[in-house]
């Protein structure tokens, strides 16, 4: 049996892309910053409601490292999409805020990947009752 090349290969870095950005969530989720950070390009940035721009590995670290207002909690995704160098991420949170309060909320992250599988761009969207 012939199989297509290009669809092998797609079908394994959807599969990788994936995989990746799972283990993302458990490095934050077990407080892991630079285990987390590795995962990005050095030049990556990340844009959070509520922060300006974090860029790079220093701003990624200072950010998970306590910049972050989550003291604990746990993710858990509900839907991985790949498409290309693009990954949609949609899931629940659920967790304690460095004041005490718990916290529970849905969020959607997208993430853009280079060549090399690591991630060069997170983009956060919570769904939460402001408007």
């Amino acid at each position: 049996m012939r199989t297509d090349d290009s669809t092998t290969t797609a079908t394994t870095t959807a599969t990788s892309a994936e995989a990746d950005v799972r283990r993302y969530y458990e490095l934050v989720d077990a407080g892991d910053v630079p285990g987390l950070v590795g995962l990005f390009t050095s030049d990556a940035t990340y844009h959070r409601p509520g922060y300006e721009p974090f860029e790079g590995h220093e701003g990624l670290t200072r950010f998970y490292g306590g910049a972050r207002v989550i003291r604990t909690g746990r993710h858990t995704l509900t839907k991985v999409l790949v498409e290309g160098s693009d990954i949609a991420v949609h899931g629940e949170f659920n967790g304690e805020l460095h004041d005490g309060t718990t916290v529970g909320l849905r969020f959607a992250d997208f993430f853009q990947l280079t060549a090399d599988g690591r991630f060069a761009r997170r983009d956060t969207f919570f769904f939460a009752p402001l408007v």
